[in-house]
């Protein structure tokens, strides 16, 4: 494999496309684990839940992993390819979204604590079984609030990705209008309840990210449009 410096633009651009890929598959894979798992307000059910089924609680929290890890090369492979439209945006964007991903990592870590919680260590002895349950849930609900916070830095990134799409001349401006639609969704995670009650129409939203890593997948850019932009007076050197 070449070096990421080295390799052309349209070879980067399907690399993020795959990595794209590879974040869906990994979601889907935290998605699959801990589904059904989780009893919205329930405690001791959610509790039962987990003990019963860890080995799925256990891949859940793997594919969650995944998807930061994933996400933080999509990142680095979308600042290399926006640089020579806009090396300021193209540099916060990428800030922003490693923040997003330190945030989902640091958020990760709080699906560890119901296995701690609920294994039934001797010093956790002091606590009754139902004040055991409520800590292992509460931390479940820091997770989702973590979570939450992480998906704003992910809506001010999509918004730079937008525009650096729709100022760049190698990728459609019709994708950056919907990762401006995408980031304008992630926003409402401003106010938490509002974005869980209406979840459900703010998920379309995500078509723009599905757009653009089809695009990137099958298309990538074209490539004598990326070397022309990157040549042009004021921009970075081409890779």
């Amino acid at each position: 494999m070449e070096p990421i410096g080295d390799s052309s633009p349209r070879y980067r651009a399907r690399m993020a496309g795959v990595f794209y890929v590879l974040m869906l598959l990994s979601g889907g894979i935290g998605f699959v684990g801990r589904r059904g798992l989780i009893v919205t307000g329930d405690a001791a059910a959610t509790a039962t839940n987990i003990l019963a089924h860890q080995s799925m609680y256990v891949l859940g929290f793997s594919g969650d992993v995944l998807v930061t890890v994933t996400y933080v090369v999509v990142v680095v492979l979308l600042y290399e390819m926006f640089r020579p439209v806009n090396r300021t945006a193209a540099l916060l964007g990428a800030f922003l979204g490693l923040m997003a991903c330190t945030i989902q990592a640091f958020a990760t870590l709080f699906q560890l604590a119901p296995l701690t919680i609920l294994g039934g260590a001797r010093y956790l002895s002091v606590f009754t079984v139902e004040q055991l349950q409520a800590q292992a849930y509460m931390f479940l609900k820091l997770y989702s609030q973590a979570y939450g916070i992480a998906l704003v830095f992910f809506a001010f990134c999509s918004l730079l990705t937008g525009y650096l799409i729709i100022r760049s001349t190698f990728l459609p401006h019709v994708l950056g209008v919907f990762m401006l639609i995408a980031g304008a969704c992630w926003l409402t995670f401003l106010a938490p309840p509002f974005a869980t009650k209406y979840f459900a129409f703010i998920l379309p939203g995500a078509v723009g990210e599905l757009m653009l890593m089809l695009w990137l997948l099958v298309k990538g850019v074209d490539a004598e449009r990326w070397n022309e932009q990157a040549r042009a007076p004021g921009r970075a050197a081409p890779a």
